[in-house]
């Protein structure tokens, strides 16, 4: 398979199997509104969830894995683009998927203890309380921090240098950079979502402006994949 067809593969695959992965934990398990409650209950349901939830979650954290392909592959295919730009887009979408990955990972493993250890009938009310700080803790840093605030930046400035790239190059349209610089800075701004309480949910234009985001994003994958397939 040449490089180009194994980026049209991932660039496919990687938003329809988010999307798909995203759908389930919102019908299982209530994500992401489920993070507004405390954490007895959300460990609570997490328990109920069993084994597929546990591995719904590992394969959404891969798909911040497979992200780190797809940028090297989508750098390699607009190689008539300038070298600069294109060495920093791979960097910086490298990073996106590595923060996005450490943001996600927690779920699989650290949560699952944390859930079967607030079960437990001999837990006392002095753990009980360090399962919340610990969980809270988590959820602020691996989650809002570094998955959410360095996740949506790092992604925002790859989707806008892939998006300049495309409109150097003569693979496809310009009108798919033209999209991706548009995209691009919206994701910045989401990355702001912290702004403001956690328990509000932030900055309300950048928590709007999410699934939006992720939405138009995932449409200008796939159109891309396409395009470079009929290309």
């Amino acid at each position: 398979m040449t490089l180009k067809i194994l980026a049209v593969v991932l660039l496919i695959a990687l938003p329809i199997s988010y999307n798909v992965l995203y759908t389930l934990l919102a019908r299982s398990f209530d994500y992401p509104d489920i993070l507004r409650r405390p954490t007895d209950e959300i460990l609570r349901r997490f328990a109920a969830g069993g084994n597929r939830l546990v591995l719904t979650w590992w394969a959404f954290a891969m798909t911040a894995v497979v992200l780190a392909p797809t940028v090297v592959l989508v750098s390699a295919t607009f190689a008539d683009a300038n070298s600069t730009v294109l060495t920093l887009a791979s960097t910086i979408g490298v990073l996106a998927a590595l923060v996005q990955f450490l943001g996600l990972i927690r779920w699989p493993f650290a949560v699952p203890h944390l859930a079967r250890t607030l079960a437990d009938p001999t837990t006392t009310s002095a753990t009980k309380d360090a399962i919340d700080v610990v969980f809270q803790t988590l959820n602020r840093y691996l989650g809002v921090a570094v998955g959410e605030h360095l996740g949506y930046m790092f992604t925002g400035f790859w989707t806008g240098l892939i998006g300049l790239a495309m409109i150097q190059s003569e693979v496809v349209s310009p009108a798919f950079g033209i999209i991706g610089l548009v995209l691009g800075p919206l994701f910045v701004i989401c990355s702001l979502e912290f702004v403001g309480s956690f328990e509000a949910r932030g900055w309300k234009i950048a928590a709007t402006l999410v699934p939006i985001t992720y939405i138009g994003w995932s449409l200008w994958l796939l159109a891309v994949g396409i395009a470079l397939l009929a290309g």
